[in-house]
């Protein structure tokens, strides 16, 4: 790939389902060196591609993007960011789209 001014760092995420048995989904962040938000989401949703074969996944074709605003990436870096509009009060917010208690997720000590 040939290196331009517009060339950085894009994070993108794409959503999987574990099989049709399963009620089980995932969101992976993936970082890609591209030219375009284009770009970077052919560069994730290839990667996608790799990720379902021969496997239980089965890519649900949603891919958002979100370009670095540094081209450094170090601690703190931010790598995604979305923006939602909602009525819902904050804890109401959380509990339908963060914390439903069907997450699988580590817990902190």
């Amino acid at each position: 790939m040939i290196e331009t001014s517009d060339t950085g760092w894009y994070a993108v995420r794409c959503v999987f389902r574990w099989g049709p048995s399963h009620g089980t989904y995932e969101e992976r962040v993936t970082l890609w060196r591209a030219g375009s938000f284009d770009e970077a989401i052919a560069m994730a949703e290839r990667e996608a591609a790799e990720y379902v074969a021969e496997s239980p996944f089965e890519y649900l074709e949603l891919a958002q993007a979100y370009r670095l605003a540094d081209d450094a990436i170090e601690s703190g870096t931010e790598v995604f960011s979305l923006l939602r509009d909602s009525d819902l009060e904050p804890e109401e917010y959380l509990n339908a789209f963060f914390d439903t208690g069907r997450e699988r997720q580590g817990q902190s000590s």
